[in-house]
């Protein structure tokens, strides 16, 4: 059987991992010890975890991060989550196809008493923002509990292998996510006031003020905290469209908690549905890791996210579809094809614009919805409570740090009475991390006879300033009262060094630096360049691509240079002639005929489109109700179990008003579903103390 893994990546480290034996439906599967079921069973090339049982459609891995039960197998005749169940060796696992057999006989379980805490300060995420608001409350030595549900602290900011934006002096802009996460932990560890339990879901919060956790997954904890700090992220939105259930769809988390993670490849031929900052990102992860993008659509005319990430996709050659939209995933047990067309004025198809492309997965990245289900049932029920980072306000992680400090400093004051404002700068600086992106200038293309001159393909204006601290003689300006403004280059051809620290140190990698000065008809470009190394060598041939993925020309390597301090980010030197060689912002990734339109597209009916995945109920459905007259969305759900499935309808509630809103509903006049309490499903002797390894014989809720 093929192999899946990642054993090269040019900027994640590939870690020497014991090898195991599971067994997928009796046959044996090489695993490594401490990943994920669901990871080996994709590095082993499967991507059919079962089959739903009311119409035998194949599941697989959505969110691969426990929030539904898409991914549900039975390992050693105990129904897990693949995605956050490691595997253990021998572990025998096979398909869930509906609800287990019940045992036979059952022992009677051993239960205890639940153990009760009270804490000043409680942290729900170990994010940027929850650990930023844990580093101040540690510094005061505030006795304070931060829970966060996976193995390590860092949030999304262990998946981020690209250098952040922002400001270098205040949210380590130009540091990589990865690195920012393990700075931000390794601070955090500092002070022992402040206590971490890791793999601990927070399950509810009830009115008498206390936090249900699933403390690592084995004991429910009931904790009482003074204040409660709701820190817990985002949850990704997520379309309606024909076969978003098959296999091979993910939502970006999914999809980079898989590759940069697991280190292992979902996909080989990947299409991406949405040009905001996480799809562009998410894109250049997966041209990292060695997967061929074929496409992205956006349905706006222009993408959303920064213009240097849709320049970096553009001049590697993924081709970039502005005002498209997704029609269907076509295939039978997984994604073989993805079909689009083009949206007229009101975002409606425009007939005769269809394109389908050969693919085996989609990544949808579609904005992001803020999970504060905790702290708007702590306000309702009048416990002191605070909300930062994207369970506030969706922005980048870098804002996030700003506002997890100034919710810190917030539950201080509130603790100390102190009368010991905030300084003013740190809502400035969350402001200006917060804001989205500006205006776009025209790129300058300097023409000078001799010397060195930097080129700098950054155009737009967004926050951020690295590249000003990166020049060793201060020639590149960007005023740091407000970092927004675009850099501009404050010397003359004799004025740059060629040292290429801006080259190799920004973020957007949009910085070149052309040197006239051995041939001024043919000067030598410098390129940044973050893939693996053994792709390219000195002499390989090289397609020249300018900011907006203009093929200008060849040429061949000259050199490959690491820097001291890169940051795992190369530099290539190419020669071109000079009348293009300002032009110049990248080099060609992927070959242009991967990227081609297949001549017939696939035709699918609205309809059969599943809203709700964990029931798999059909907009058809849905819709024939609100046409009977249903407004109120518990009766659609008694009447259909849409909304009532292991997710807790976080993934088909926005669904279901999206259809009334097409069947001209007003907000006024439907009645919103009852919230369920608990926010993921568990064992239900949890509730009665019972540890895990007493509850062998359990069924779930």
């Amino acid at each position: 059987m093929n192999t899946y893994r990642i054993d090269k990546h040019p900027i994640l480290p590939i870690p020497e991992r014991k090898t195991i034996t599971v067994f997928w439906e009796g046959n044996p599967l090489p695993a490594h010890e401490g990943e994920t079921i669901s990871a080996a069973l994709i590095a082993n090339g499967i991507h059919v975890f079962g089959y739903h049982p009311r119409d035998h459609s194949p599941q697989g891995i959505f969110c691969a991060n426990g929030q539904c039960a898409q991914c549900m197998v039975l390992a050693n005749e105990r129904p897990v989550k693949a995605c956050m169940t490691l595997v253990q060796p021998n572990m025998q696992i096979k398909p869930l196809n509906g609800l287990p057999a019940l045992p036979v006989e059952t022992k009677p379980p051993v239960t205890r008493e639940i153990p009760r805490l009270h804490i000043p300060v409680l942290i729900i995420g170990g994010g940027p923002a929850g650990l930023s608001a844990g580093i101040e409350l540690g510094k005061q030595g505030v006795e304070t509990l931060l829970i966060d549900d996976k193995h390590r602290l860092g949030g999304k900011l262990v998946l981020q292998t690209h250098r952040f934006f922002g400001s270098t002096q205040a949210v380590y802009a130009g540091t990589r996510g990865i690195d920012i996460a393990t700075r931000l932990e390794n601070e955090l560890s500092q002070y022992p006031t402040v206590k971490v339990w890791l793999e601990s879901t927070a399950l509810a919060v009830f009115s008498d003020y206390y936090v249900g956790i699933w403390k690592n997954g084995t004991q429910y904890v009931l904790v009482r905290p003074d204040i409660l700090l709701v820190a817990t992220g985002a949850r990704e939105k997520f379309l309606a469209f024909p076969g978003n259930t098959l296999p091979g769809v993910y939502g970006a988390g999914a999809f980079q908690t898989l590759v940069n993670r697991d280190l292992v490849r979902p996909a080989e031929r990947l299409f991406i549905v949405g040009g905001g900052n996480v799809g562009l990102i998410a894109g250049y992860h997966a041209l990292q890791a060695g997967i061929t993008v074929v496409g992205l659509a956006e349905a706006m005319p222009e993408v959303g996210g920064y213009k240097v990430h849709r320049d970096k996709l553009a001049r590697m050659g993924v081709p970039i579809y502005t005002s498209h939209t997704i029609l269907s995933a076509n295939g039978n047990q997984k994604v073989e094809s993805v079909t689009i067309a083009q949206v007229n004025e009101k975002f409606q198809p425009i007939p005769g614009t269809e394109k389908t492309f050969p693919c085996d997965s989609i990544l949808i990245a579609v904005g992001l919805d803020p999970v504060n289900e905790f702290y708007i049932k702590a306000k309702e029920f009048g416990m002191k409570a605070f909300v930062a980072g994207d369970a506030e306000e969706i922005a980048e992680a870098s804002a996030a740090i700003y506002s997890g400090k100034i919710a810190g400093l917030s539950i201080l004051k509130e603790i100390t009475q102190s009368i010991e404002p905030i300084p003013e700068a740190w809502f400035q600086a969350a402001e200006i991390l917060k804001s989205r992106p500006g205006k776009n200038v025209s790129e300058a293309i300097p023409d000078i006879p001799d010397g060195v001159m930097p080129i700098i393909h950054c155009t737009q204006e967004i926050p951020c300033n690295p590249c000003s601290t990166l020049c060793t003689k201060g020639l590149i300006f960007i005023p740091q009262e407000d970092i927004r403004s675009v850099p501009v280059f404050m010397g003359d051809s004799h004025s740059c060094s060629f040292c290429l620290r801006c080259v190799s140190g920004c973020p957007g990698l949009a910085i070149t630096v052309v040197d006239y000065r051995a041939d001024p008809q043919h000067p030598r470009i410098a390129i940044p360049y973050e893939f693996n190394r053994e792709l390219l060598k000195k002499g390989d041939k090289v397609i020249l691509m300018s900011t907006e993925g203009e093929e200008l020309g060849t040429s061949n390597v000259q050199n490959i240079v690491s820097l001291k301090d890169n940051d795992r980010t190369l530099v290539v030197l190419v020669q071109a002639p000079r009348e293009i060689a300002p032009k110049v912002a990248g080099i060609r990734i992927q070959p242009q005929e991967i990227c081609k339109v297949e001549t017939n597209y696939t035709h699918t009916v609205a309809d059969e489109t599943i809203v709700c995945r964990c029931e798999r109920v059909s907009a058809g459905e849905i819709r024939a109700l609100i046409r009977e007259g249903y407004r109120d969305i518990n009766e659609i759900k008694a009447t259909t179990r849409a909304g009532m499935g292991a997710c807790g309808s976080k993934t088909c509630s926005p669904l279901i008003l999206r259809i009334f809103r097409e069947e001209g509903i007003p907000l006024n006049e439907i009645t919103l579903s009852s919230k369920r309490p608990l926010f993921v499903e568990v064992p239900l002797g949890l509730f009665a103390g019972t540890h895990r390894e007493e509850t062998q014989e359990e069924s779930h809720e």
